[in-house]
């Protein structure tokens, strides 16, 4: 948020200099990301009064006869739009001639015969603010004609303060200087009051009830939609451009002033906190405002910008007061929870002013709304309707429930001073605000939890600055929080904000103290878990990648994977409208940024989100070569080498690993029909391992095997166990079984375990041969197998186990390779 320093400096008159504020803010949590000093107009930058405008016949100019004072009469031609009809009075920004703008230089020029002295400049071209929708415009009487502008715009500083979500309190001018002011124990000027109400409006304002239901879905309550609300009118408003103090420092607080009934509504928005909007009294026909959901069927509502948005039954809209297909207005109020179709929009609550109701050029009787809406309705909509605004943003933080008719008693007392508006007297306050309640909290709490030796008196002196009511005897605080900060429901929010004004920096150093718990055993086993997976798969030459958890229905199709169940209401991008459903898709898509021939291993732990329900997953993917060529020939990739690293990633993890060959319909749909298998990790089935499918390689533009991985997280654990090491030596034999080239090695291997019985400590195969030798169609795979027991084994006890191997062999129809 950007402050101008001289608002604050009006605010709070004994203020440190600017130079001394960056640590002080620092200190009070709200942190300065920059200060910027901005410039003045130069010297030769006349404040000049238009006595005559007309526009040029034949051209799209306009011929401005000003009073330049000293100068004396002068005449310019412009372009800016609007400028023929500017009323005579009206002062602009004159650049005469000689003088400099950044680069250029201005002086008298022939434009369509007329001599034009100088130019009447946008406030973009004096570098004053972002605006170059025309010339820059003050109402009559700003000043003398000739009064150079510097004069009354004076060079400052903005400070743009990072104010986090907590502190709504902080997204103002008032809110800033209220916390600075407690901070540094200096007094505070309060802005101008408006003026009071007496007695009620001649609107008339009908909020919808609490506790509504929404038609699609009858078991589901809406939120309050709005608790307080606030309206006044304000007659015979002369519209134009407001004040030069005000468009001084809207401009720097980063906003674009439009006219007098916009920019006050900006401006006091800017300076409490509290959002308004104003409607041209003769759109609010039935001397009657209704908030109310949307329309049960849903409705095009046009905003005051050219937008059109549908809204619907969670929607909260501000519509006018006249007739809805019943009787009486008196009967629409009654149901002001269900409107009817033909209802006059005139916005939608706290976001954006509707078509309907808008300020317009001849507008001089407004109404004025100042209302407290809900925060988590606002949210939904906003985002929903993809509607940013200043205001939104303010009430999707908090705005104070309570300060909804001071805001309108400020715009109404301005529209008055400096539009000639006459106030009505009255003014429509309806709804019961929710306030923060008292707060039971404990002195020596406070000072347990902070660590910090604070005395109770100062708690009290702190909470009392910032606002706080606070009763209690001895260290029982009883803290009844100001309205503006809702922020503090419990009690750790209390001793938040004493250590804030007591000064963070005044935290004793100490060491943390260790406690165990029962509770806190094995607390962090499954971030360990997961640190040591990347520790380990960074060491086998991953790198971790962290893709898009959102995906669309081309690429799941493209990767052949689960079509995504689960969509984004507001996607950002039409490739990123759904939540995916695996992650290897993804990996695939992160492969294209690697080239042809380049080794890529890419690791990744994320979630996905199947019909099955969210689930968090490992994915692995191997392109290339292992290690790059070199003089000793490197080593070569291939799905050998990829389970390898599987291998080496299991005996690191101390867990028995087996992969078991997948056929038919229980391959994969994104693998090679020949190259997959599943992932048994400690006798858990937890993914599949395998080549990329040749078609989906194609869709995706990889070209070269590519080799991926799918498994669940965590992964599964084994009991673990000691025992002595034995101090026999094993004993070995090898074996060759001859297999149909169908048969996997996991059932080959698998046979021999369950045959050889608790004597068999290893199966490791060493040779793989096809040949005539053995017949075709068949494979030879030869193992060898490690015996140990509980002493030295000798032939006598080792050869009858192989002799029931091998008549396990046979029975299964296999063979024996002797030679």
């Amino acid at each position: 948020m950007k402050l101008p320093y001289s608002w604050l400096q009006e605010l709070i008159p004994n203020l440190p200099p600017v130079t001394e504020l960056e640590p002080i803010f620092a200190n009070l949590g709200l942190p300065l990301e920059g200060i910027e000093d901005t410039p003045t107009p130069p010297g030769g930058v006349l404040l000049s009064v238009i006595t005559r405008a007309e526009a040029m016949e034949g051209t799209q100019l306009a011929r401005l006869t000003l009073d330049t004072g000293p100068h004396g009469e002068r005449v310019i031609a412009t372009g800016a739009p609007g400028a023929a009809s500017l009323p005579a009075g009206t002062v602009v920004a004159l650049v005469t001639p000689g003088t400099a703008l950044g680069d250029t230089e201005y002086g008298v020029r022939m434009l369509q015969g007329v001599e034009s002295w100088g130019m009447a400049a946008s406030a973009k071209e004096l570098g004053i603010g972002e605006s170059s929708a025309g010339i820059l415009t003050f109402p009559a009487g700003t000043a003398k004609p000739g009064t150079p502008m510097h004069e009354l715009w004076p060079t400052d500083h903005v400070l743009d303060i990072e104010v986090t979500p907590n502190r709504a309190d902080a997204l103002s001018a008032l809110g800033v200087a209220r916390d600075l002011a407690a901070f540094l124990k200096l007094g505070l000027k309060l802005p101008p009051a408006g003026p009071a109400a007496h007695g009620d409006g001649e609107i008339r304002v009908s909020l919808p009830p609490k506790g509504l239901t929404i038609e699609r879905d009858p078991s589901k309550k809406l939120r309050f939609g709005c608790d307080h609300f606030a309206a006044r009118t304000v007659g015979g408003v002369q519209n134009g451009p407001s004040p030069l103090w005000m468009q001084r420092r809207l401009s720097l607080a980063g906003m674009r002033p439009i006219d007098l009934i916009v920019d006050t509504s900006n401006y006091v928005m800017l300076e409490l906190g509290q959002p308004t909007a104003l409607y041209d009294r003769r759109d609010v026909t039935g001397d009657g405002i209704l908030v109310a959901f949307g329309l049960r069927q849903g409705e095009e509502v046009a905003d005051l910008m050219g937008g059109t948005h549908t809204v619907g039954p969670e929607d909260l809209l501000i519509l006018d007061g006249r007739e809805r297909g019943v009787s009486t207005v008196a009967e629409a109020f009654a149901n002001a929870g269900q409107p009817q179709p033909g209802a006059g929009v005139l916005g939608i609550a706290g976001i954006m002013g509707g078509d309907h109701g808008r300020v317009r050029a001849d507008t001089t009787d407004v109404v004025i709304e100042s209302a407290h809406f809900d925060p988590v309705l606002l949210r939904r909509t906003s985002t929903r309707l993809g509607l940013k605004t200043d205001a939104v943003y303010r009430y999707e933080r908090g705005v104070d429930p309570l300060l909804s008719p001071k805001a309108a008693d400020r715009v109404a007392g301005l529209l008055a001073e400096y539009g000639g508006g006459q106030i009505e007297p009255g003014a429509t306050v309806v709804g019961e605000p929710e306030i923060p309640g008292e707060i039971t909290a404990s002195a020596d709490a406070i000072r347990a939890l902070l660590g910090m030796q604070i005395d109770t008196a100062e708690m009290r002196a702190i909470l009392v600055r910032l606002g706080c009511e606070v009763a209690g005897e001895g260290d029982t605080l009883l803290v009844t929080p100001p309205s503006w900060h809702i922020d503090m429901i419990i009690w750790q929010d209390v001793a938040e904000e004493v250590a804030r004004l007591h000064g963070y920096a005044e935290l004793p150093e100490t060491l943390p103290t260790l406690r165990i718990h029962a509770s806190n055993i094995g607390a962090s086993a499954d971030n360990d878990s997961r640190q040591n997976l990347r520790r380990t798969l960074a060491g086998l030459g991953f790198q971790e990648v962290v893709t898009y958890t959102f995906t669309s229905d081309d690429e799941a199709q493209k990767a052949r994977a689960e079509a995504p169940g689960v969509r984004l209401r507001n996607p950002m991008t039409v490739d990123r409208t759904a939540l995916r459903t695996a992650l290897y898709p993804s990996l695939l898509r992160a492969a294209l940024a690697h080239p042809k021939g380049e080794r890529v291993l890419l690791s990744e732990q994320g979630r996905i989100f199947p019909k099955s329900g969210e689930a968090e997953r490992l994915g692995l993917l191997m392109r290339g070569p292992l290690a790059p060529n070199t003089h000793q020939g490197g080593v070569a990739g291939g799905y050998s080498a990829f389970r390898g690293l599987l291998e080496t990633l299991a005996a690191s993890q101390g867990a028995a690993l087996e992969i078991r060959q997948l056929r038919g319909e229980a391959v994969p749909s994104a693998l090679h029909p020949g190259i997959a298998g599943e992932v048994v990790w400690n006798g858990q089935a937890i993914g599949w391992i395998g080549a990329v499918h040749p078609e989906i390689a194609q869709e995706f533009g990889l070209k070269g095997e590519t080799f991926l991985l799918e498994v669940a997280l965590p992964l599964p654990g084994r009991a673990w166990g000691f025992r002595d090491p034995s101090r026999a030596p094993v004993a070995w034999r090898d074996l060759a079984v001859i297999a149909p080239q169908d048969v996997a090695y996991g059932e080959v291997a698998a046979l021999l375990r369950a045959e050889a019985g608790e004597g068999l400590e290893s199966v490791e195969p060493f040779d793989v041969y096809t040949g005539d030798q053995i017949g075709e169609g068949n494979r030879s795979v030869a193992v060898r197998l490690v015996f140990r027991g509980a002493k030295t084994l000798t032939d006598a006890e080792v050869d009858p186990v192989m002799d029931r191997l091998m008549g396990a062999v046979r029975a299964q129809g296999w063979s024996i390779r002797e030679k």
